[in-house]
């Protein structure tokens, strides 16, 4: 999503963090955006600060000790000075007593304040991740992701290319399913993908002929998976009459590169044709994408064979 309000973040948090609402909640509706430009915070949520304030300020011991040393009237303008930079909530940590002052004037300026028994540490590096996911770049794309050898494998394709009875015959075989037509990716870290699948269609394949399955149902709770990272895209091509690959592509493979959120992904190109066992060949080219991955390239392999051959022929 483009932007987060602090009761979708509340809602999203609360349970897992142990937060209560105990102020302002008329600024519910204050929001992070992605992407917005942050002058003068050094980030979207961290420790109490005046000078460059936070989106999101956690306020723990250190910070009410601060407030606390204050004569009456810089604790007021302090108080007033943050409340002004109309943050999307305020967080006393480890449960302790909220002063009577910092309440009364995030009620006063509907400034979401609240508390958790947690560490600060703990709210930092959870609100972190959190927001970090809730606001990152998402697009879903079609097709059918697995989880294969553990590696997370987007199988692509024209419709009625068999992605489905493939998707079918690898669950079969072990491996699991994240989601079916339609994956939501979420770019996490510059070039980490992460895959999910949409609540409606959660453990659900379809196959032609059979209707919708549940997976998880038939195969049990091992065939499915909530998410993983996209590491390699498998395209099912149909081969057509006449239509041959020339032989450097014999050697290699089709393999070219699909570009997701401007990340390179693997991809590779599968004839499909009838007789050709689709199951097998997907196994296959994962474990060859695992040992490439490692540095260990079979192609490669061959062609300096064949070249240190050709060195020792005789001249003519």
């Amino acid at each position: 999503m483009d932007r987060l309000t602090a009761r979708q973040l509340y809602d999203g948090v609360h349970e897992r963090m142990g937060l209560r609402w105990v102020s302002g909640m008329r600024g519910e509706g204050r929001v992070l955006e992605r992407g917005a430009t942050q002058t003068r915070r050094p980030s979207l949520v961290g420790y109490l600060n005046v000078i460059y304030p936070n989106k999101i300020q956690i306020i723990g011991t250190e910070e009410l000790k601060y407030l606390d040393e204050l004569d009456s009237r810089q604790r007021w303008e302090a108080i007033n000075k943050i409340a002004a930079y109309q943050p999307v909530a305020l967080i006393v940590t480890k449960d302790q007593a909220i002063p009577s002052d910092l309440r009364e004037v995030a009620e006063e300026t509907n400034t979401p304040l609240w508390i958790s028994s947690k560490r600060g540490h703990e709210l930092l590096t959870w609100m972190q991740y959190h927001m970090a996911r809730m606001l990152a770049p998402r697009i879903t794309l079609h097709g059918v992701f697995l989880e294969v050898f553990s590696i997370g494998v987007l199988i692509t394709g024209e419709s009625g290319s068999g992605k489905s009875e493939l998707a079918l015959e690898l669950i079969s075989r072990g491996h699991r399913l994240v989601a079916d037509d339609a994956t939501e990716f979420t770019l996490i870290a510059p070039d980490v993908i992460d895959g999910t699948c949409p609540e409606l269609l959660q453990d659900l394949l379809e196959v032609r002929g059979l209707g919708v399955l549940n997976i998880r149902e038939m195969f049990g709770h091992t065939a499915v998976k909530s998410s993983k990272y996209l590491r390699l895209v498998i395209h099912l091509k149909p081969l057509r009459d006449g239509e041959d690959t020339d032989a450097l592509t014999r050697l290699t493979g089709d393999i070219g590169h699909r570009e997701i959120f401007e990340v390179q992904v693997p991809m590779i190109t599968i004839p499909v044709a009838p007789g050709r066992n689709l199951g097998v060949l997907v196994e296959a080219a994962v474990r060859n994408h695992a040992l490439k991955s490692k540095g260990f390239d079979p192609a490669q392999t061959f062609i300096d064979r064949q070249a240190h051959q050709m060195r020792r022929l005789p001249p003519w």
